[in-house]
């Protein structure tokens, strides 16, 4: 039976700013992907070891949420302002296979902290090593 993985995150920066580096290809490059390319129906990601995944959107509400098929299952990030003019992200991929469940739980780390590190401090937290990518268990492709 599929399963659903659910994740939350607290960065200091607005919704704006998180939405715009989710929805951008140079934004999606930032934190991660190799590579990303935008169509009219989604946008193609490309990561150091060559995979290419192509993403179709499903929704994208600026600034509050982005929704999208990945992998073969369904994402939707959510962006709540916190308040103080952080955010409170929730992501949510339900459709997951009982065999993938325990690398996409733990893959969506590799993408989620990257995230807060690039939004809040400007940092990248990959290696961008095509000889250091998640096959060979590295957290920071």
């Amino acid at each position: 039976m599929p399963k659903k993985v659910q994740w939350r995150l607290h960065c200091k920066s607005p919704p704006e700013r998180l939405f715009k580096l989710l929805s951008t290809d140079a934004g999606r490059r930032l934190f991660w992907a190799e590579g990303s390319t935008s169509s009219q129906s989604g946008f193609l990601l490309r990561f150091p070891d060559g995979t290419e995944e192509c993403c179709l959107l499903v929704s994208a509400e600026p600034p509050h949420r982005f929704a999208f098929r990945y992998f073969g299952s369904e994402v939707e990030i959510l962006l709540q302002p916190d308040g103080s003019g952080g955010t409170d992200l929730t992501l949510t991929n339900i459709g997951v296979s009982d065999e993938d469940y325990e690398e996409v739980n733990a893959g969506w780390l590799s993408v989620l902290l990257p995230l807060k590190a690039a939004a809040d401090f400007g940092v990248d937290l990959r290696n961008h090593d095509p000889r250091r990518t998640w096959r060979e268990l590295y957290v920071d492709q």
